[in-house]
């Protein structure tokens, strides 16, 4: 029986593990239409609708403030009061009130394209792109190297460079460390965090159930097929839990990581 879940040509009768001519054609993405000459992939509209998510959340939630919320209200009250207080004001420090829109939008933008992966009829994370990320990533670089500046003026790289808590002879190595450090590796170790983390387990988990899928479709002559196709269902389910789990948790440590670099701008002396 042919299975129709590749792209490719597989001959499943024969191939015990299916490839593609080329690696590439694991990660083509296919214009959904065009608009106005320009390709839109699937991956674009998911952005564009986690956006739209965000914007009817804190629409529907706060358009109505009332002495008793309702649940859904005080929800994402919770929710928004967690990232301003504890997250921007409570790292950052008094400061960290005019960066809280900024950190509550990444944090719920990457929330729910995160939460994406285990949405039903969606099942695709769009942080697994490493352009999200790495355009968020720089978003945080450009913020915290901005404050920085306008925090410290040239004394911002000058303190880098020349660190004067450190002892003198060490100053020159420390200095060099940290200017790659904060210029060169934190905005690449924020988004490789992301991305890994939420790619690992979308491939994870479409492993589990493709497999699933090819035990109780694919062979079904062979003996126990239904149950090895159930366990490795049950194992997806458990996966799909623990990737709830690590889609809020990747949008909290993005968003706090954020206000740590913030502050450390800011606060040099910390």
């Amino acid at each position: 029986m042919d299975i129709e879940i590749l792209a490719f040509d597989c001959e499943t009768e024969t191939d015990v593990v299916c490839t593609p001519p080329f690696v590439n054609e694991l990660f083509e993405t296919y214009d959904v239409f065009e608009l106005f000459g320009v390709g839109v992939n699937r991956a674009m509209l998911l952005m564009f609708l986690a956006a739209f998510v965000v914007i009817a959340i804190l629409f529907f939630a706060l358009r109505k403030r009332s002495v008793v919320p309702s649940k859904f209200g005080a929800a994402v009250e919770g929710l928004l009061s967690l990232v301003k207080d504890e997250i921007a004001t409570g790292i950052i420090g008094p400061q960290g009130a005019k960066y809280a829109p900024y950190l509550i939008s990444i944090f719920l933008f990457i929330l729910i394209g995160n939460l994406m992966e285990v949405t039903p009829f969606i099942n695709f994370p769009i942080t697994s792109r490493m352009a999200l990320p790495a355009f968020l990533a720089i978003l945080t670089w450009v913020i915290f190297v901005f404050a920085g500046f306008k925090e410290q003026g040239l004394g911002y790289v000058g303190h880098i460079i020349w660190p004067k808590d450190v002892p003198i002879a060490l100053r020159w190595l420390v200095g060099i460390i940290e200017l790659v450090s904060i210029f060169l590796v934190r905005p690449f170790s924020l988004a490789v965090r992301l991305f890994a983390n939420m790619v690992a387990g979308h491939v994870m988990l479409t492993l589990l159930l493709v497999t699933g899928y090819v035990y109780i479709v694919g062979f079904s002559n062979a003996t126990f097929n239904g149950v090895f196709g159930a366990l490795w269902w049950l194992m997806a389910l458990a996966i799909f839990l623990f990737e709830v789990v690590v889609s809020i948790l990747q949008a909290y440590i993005f968003t706090l990581l954020s206000a740590v670099y913030i502050q450390t701008s800011v606060h040099p002396e910390h």
